[in-house]
């Protein structure tokens, strides 16, 4: 499959599961997509962050802070992946406004062309905009379960799960199913 001229955005913060993210490193290049690992800079032009397992670091460069709808446009697809990333990014200072990897998250989910990849505990970055989910067959974490449940969400019971421009995943352990169905979609 040859998925040139598309570009994929990966959120990234601190505790990441390492094995799906390098898995995410070299897979989807390897299908000739160009990646993009976003995330909140804080000012900063780069950050490093640290892997949950073995703490391996990795940098990254490129915020989704004051994306153009325009650039956002340009993407093929937006994964939010496993582990405590989702919940690092659910940060906001005023609990009054959407944090803004939600506010991203919801900007990305307002476009139909955009395949919205949400693996394991990324579930919880959709917590705040419930209604994205409500309705849609979803999967996730075990632990996520009353969670998705309670945002009206259907909750299957399947390793991956496809609703429209909607990809779930139930752990980052399952990466490679995940990343499989998201090329099979990209690449039709």
């Amino acid at each position: 499959m040859n998925l040139q001229g598309k570009k994929i955005g990966i959120l990234l913060e601190s505790d990441f599961y390492e094995h799906e993210i390098w898995y995410y490193h070299y897979r989807f290049p390897e299908e000739g997509a160009e990646l993009h690992f976003l995330t909140r800079l804080w000012g900063q032009p780069s950050l490093t962050f640290k892997g949950h397992e073995y703490h391996a670091p990795f940098e990254c460069n490129e915020s989704f802070e004051d994306m153009s709808d325009e650039e956002l446009k340009s993407y093929a697809a937006i994964i939010v992946p496993s582990a405590i990333v989702s919940d690092r990014l659910r940060y906001t200072d005023d609990i009054h406004k959407l944090p803004p990897a939600t506010e991203f998250l919801k900007r990305a989910f307002a476009e139909k062309n955009i395949i919205k990849g949400i693996i394991c505990h990324g579930m919880w970055l959709v917590s705040p905009v419930p209604e994205l989910v409500r309705g849609r067959p979803v999967t996730c974490h075990n632990n996520l379960h009353g969670d998705v449940i309670n945002m009206g969400a259907i909750y299957t019971d399947r390793d991956v799960v496809v609703d429209e421009d909607l990809v779930t995943g139930r752990t980052g352990a399952h990466c490679h199913l995940f990343a499989k169905k998201i090329i099979e979609m990209l690449a039709a």
